[in-house]
């Protein structure tokens, strides 16, 4: 069984290449398994979310080994509860997005200990159904990746805030319906992440069920409202993607990083059409 930990690849990486270095073992407070993580360029941190202490947990971006947290968000005032799995970092405000299904809380991303959140977003009007988030600082845009409930079938959507929203905001547009592909699809695992330059969406979309062929990354405008059709899709029926997880942008070499954990392996894309 593998143990928890967050590891890195050269760039070049290819087939079944060795990490050339890791970050795990008793002092990094992993358990079980990491779903996500964000990455802070401008003070080089990775700040990772931990299911079973309910943790905001922060690392230098250097770290290899079994290495302490240089911060830790946790405790009963911070109002993180449920399945906390994923997290998103808005560097340029020095704050750390935390979706948790029906509402959204936002902290400080240089606070430790028992803090509260500092906003949070929750109500009727918000439509919330909060799976993974990202900031696009630039435009001062919250994108939120989730689902809604139709009849008996869980749709996915894609929900764009105001970066500043509270209480019960409502979304400044929402894309979903048949043409999003998002149909019936396990929104729970749905992975976001934003291209600023471009205003774009980039949205890793697992299939209807486990191993399926139709699990695909699909590209939408930040503008896009309603029953928007992505602009761009890797994958699709009888696709190498079967169950995606984790999407990362390089601009720099025009490509898309898509991690699928039932193929369990991380995939380059080459793709400089959204770049």
């Amino acid at each position: 069984m593998a143990h928890p930990q967050i590891a890195a690849f050269a760039r070049l990486a290819n087939g079944n290449a060795r990490p050339v270095r890791s970050i795990a073992g008793q002092h990094t407070m992993f358990t079980r398994t990491i779903h996500d993580f964000s990455y802070n360029q401008l003070r080089d941190e990775l700040v990772v979310p931990q299911l079973y202490s309910q943790a905001i947990m922060t690392y230098r971006g250097d770290s290899d080994g079994d290495v302490s947290p240089l911060r830790v968000i946790r405790g009963p005032h911070t109002q993180i509860t449920g399945v906390f799995m994923r997290l998103s970092l808005d560097p340029v405000h020095e704050e750390v997005f935390v979706p948790l299904g029906n509402e959204i809380l936002v902290f400080p991303s240089l606070a430790e200990g028992d803090v509260p959140p500092i906003r949070v977003i929750k109500g009727p009007d918000t439509q919330l159904g909060a799976s993974a988030l990202s900031i696009d600082a630039v435009h001062d845009l919250l994108v939120v990746a989730g689902g809604y409930t139709e009849g008996t079938h869980r749709n996915g959507q894609i929900l764009i805030f105001d970066r500043k929203a509270e209480g019960n905001a409502k979304p400044l547009r929402v894309i979903k319906g048949p043409k999003t592909m998002l149909s019936d699809r396990d929104s729970g695992d749905m992975l976001v992440t934003v291209y600023p330059p471009k205003e774009l969406i980039v949205m890793g979309a697992p299939g209807v069920i486990r191993n399926d062929p139709t699990s695909f990354v699909g590209v939408w405008s930040q503008h896009d409202d309603g029953d928007a059709a992505p602009r761009f899709t890797i994958g699709g029926p009888n696709g190498v993607l079967k169950q995606t997880r984790g999407v990362a942008l390089d601009p720099r070499h025009k490509s898309i990083v898509v991690g699928d954990k039932y193929v369990n392996a991380v995939m380059t894309f080459y793709f400089p059409e959204i770049f």
